[in-house]
């Protein structure tokens, strides 16, 4: 009975030990910024596990990796290209790039391996949410896609639903069919919904677009704060820091074991006030915005 009692305790004990540890080698694509950003959150994020920053190297100078480290996290699309280059990486996982960059990354070396992701881009659910609650006299939402993310329409469409929303939508593939789709879809809706998608917002694409929107009276939703800062209304977005958080408490959790590529679970709000008096539209601050986002999933 006494040995029973022993090994029951010594099974619940084992439940609560924390993951084993290990090294982390961070790989990062630039220096500074919101690279260092993520680097400082990290290893904060990491004070008190079995786990470390055993190394931070830089992506175009990426030695060998092999023993180097348990895990590798890289921090952008350049520093997951060099370590996949490697061959010898141990497991990975990537960092601060939208789905259909490490998608397109990974078809590029057709490679086994133990990898997976944290996405920039915000759920289809929680973005539908956002608007409903920025602007909830707006019904009608467009978005602009291309082969990059055409495949996600369908989930867009879903969510937009859900939340009482439509959603139009047209194909802008190549730089003479931008002008034409941003007219017609600017036409007929309230919004246009921008997602990360490299084929159309291009750094030089970017102004003319929002020039475009303004012109219609129609507010734009960005994906980052550089996006807002440019001329978008508002953004929904993740930051650095947030992205390093949930990467630590990954390794925490998972160890070597890596689950499979997810979105952030936490977000950011970025609000330009200036456009929002400017297009006439009162719309809530950001503690009002995450008050009433709360409150919806409470109430599912």
């Amino acid at each position: 009975m006494l040995r029973l009692a022993l090994f029951a305790l010594a099974f619940a004990y084992s439940l609560v030990l924390p993951a084993w540890g290990g090294s982390i080698a961070l790989v990062l694509s630039e220096r500074g910024g919101t690279y260092a950003d993520f680097s400082g959150t990290l290893e904060e994020a990491l004070v008190g596990s079995n786990w470390s920053v055993s190394t931070r190297l830089l992506a175009d100078t990426l030695p060998p990796l092999a023993g180097q480290a348990d895990v590798v996290v890289t921090v952008g699309g350049e520093a997951l290209r060099k370590a996949l280059s490697r061959g010898d990486s141990p497991p990975i996982i990537a960092t601060l790039l939208p789905r259909q960059s490490y998608e397109k990354i990974l078809s590029e070396f057709r490679k086994p391996g133990r990898i997976t992701a944290i996405y920039l881009d915000q759920p289809a659910a929680r973005q539908a949410a956002f608007l409903s609650h920025l602007l909830p006299g707006a019904k009608k939402m467009g978005m602009l896609f291309s082969v990059e993310t055409r495949n996600v329409v369908g989930q867009y469409r879903l969510a937009f639903a859900n939340a009482g929303l439509s959603l139009d939508s047209e194909d802008a593939d190549t730089e003479g069919a931008l002008l034409p789709a941003l007219n017609g879809i600017l036409g007929r809706t309230n919004v246009l919904v921008a997602i990360p998608d490299s084929t159309i917002y291009k750094r030089n694409n970017i102004k003319a677009i929002l020039i475009t929107a303004f012109r219609y009276q129609r507010p734009v939703i960005g994906y980052s704060p550089a996006f807002v800062n440019a001329g978008a209304l508002a953004a929904l977005h993740s930051t650095p820091a947030q992205i390093a958080r949930q990467t630590a408490d990954m390794i925490i959790a998972h160890g070597t074991s890596l689950p499979a590529p997810s979105g952030p679970t936490q977000f950011a709000i970025a609000i330009n006030t200036n456009v929002a008096q400017s297009l006439g539209l009162n719309v809530p601050d950001e503690a009002a915005l995450r008050r009433a986002m709360a409150g919806e999933r409470e109430a599912k």
